[in-house]
């Protein structure tokens, strides 16, 4: 009952919104822009639900954005380098389970800094990004890769719609939210994360293994980033290297407009779900109107900033 009433204005400001824009955007509200518009939301969300689980514990991830592109990089060079103009499942599989490895390497290795020394997560993951754009950036020295036309499945995972209605990404957005709030509200293993957020010293003092929970956090934040790489990798046609950029900072702003506390402990996947609808709403919206990406940017930074600032308030 306490989390339906903190959705309600989260819920209020989406509705507004959408009202907002049928008003000045003609055919905003129409079946067609909105199944687009859930496609453009898919990647933010479920990379944003795995930036929410890092700021539960009072951390941060900021190399979502590049592993994201490095994932990319890295499943479509493999897809390319086989050559053949028919497709292989076992390939593609293998191409898609190194991607999420390379991911889950990424994660593990700032799990595991976070947890054994005394670095600020913001430092370790800002490091990892620069590491991860930089390994982007040596494939094809630099330059896109275009995902080879036969590969139809991969292209589909990003573009493909069930009985030609519903967007595959959407349904891989839909099935990891339904994962992440089993994960954060129905098991132990959440109970431990709001617990380290809520105050880490108690915690470890109730037995609960900081160490494992960190690692397990950061690393199940790579692996979702990697899935949404794959997604917005099928979506471009082509791996960018350059891709991504950013990205960190939506998933980011989902969470927090979605309720997420930044001092860690408080927060719900539901409410970063309506977190990136709102921003995605945003976005789009003000895209169609017609409004510069200037001032998209500074929109959306006071969207942030308001935020933040009811966070404070309701915490004192």
């Amino acid at each position: 009952m306490r989390i339906a009433r903190q959705m309600l204005p989260l819920l209020g400001a989406t509705i507004g919104l959408l009202l907002l824009f049928r008003l000045l955007v003609p055919g905003f509200l129409q079946m067609e822009n909105l199944l687009d518009l859930a496609q453009q939301i898919s990647v933010n969300a479920i990379l944003a639900f795995g930036m929410t689980l890092a700021i539960l514990i009072g951390g941060i991830d900021l190399s979502v954005g590049a592993l994201l592109a490095l994932v990319g990089t890295t499943t479509v060079y493999l897809l390319s380098v086989r050559g053949g103009e028919s497709q292989d499942p076992s390939w593609l599989a293998l191409a898609v389970l190194t991607g999420l490895a390379v991911a889950l390497a990424f994660g593990a290795f700032n799990g595991v800094c976070a947890a054994t020394t005394r670095m600020p997560p913001f430092i370790i993951t800002l490091a990892t990004m620069l590491v991860a754009r930089g390994c982007a950036l040596r494939f094809n020295a630099g330059r896109p890769m275009h995902i080879p036309e036969h590969e139809t499945l991969f292209l589909d995972l990003g573009n493909g719609r069930l009985w030609e209605v519903v967007p595959v990404p959407v349904l891989i957005m839909l099935g990891l939210f339904a994962l992440s709030v089993v994960l954060l509200h129905q098991t132990r293993f959440g109970q431990y994360v709001y617990a380290m957020g809520g105050n880490r010293e108690a915690a470890r003092f109730t037995g609960i293994p900081l160490m494992r929970v960190e690692i397990l956090v950061y690393a199940f934040c790579s692996v979702l980033t990697g899935i949404a790489g794959m997604i917005h990798t099928s979506q471009l046609y082509s791996a960018e290297p350059g891709s991504g950029d950013g990205f960190e900072l939506n998933a980011i702003a989902a969470a927090v407009v979605g309720g997420t506390s930044f001092t860690g402990g408080r927060g719900t996947m539901v409410g970063t779900l309506l977190g990136a609808v709102i921003i995605g709403i945003l976005s789009k919206g003000l895209n169609q109107y017609g409004v510069h990406f200037s001032l998209q940017y500074i929109v959306k930074g006071l969207v942030i900033l308001a935020a933040v600032y009811v966070d404070v308030r309701r915490r004192h």
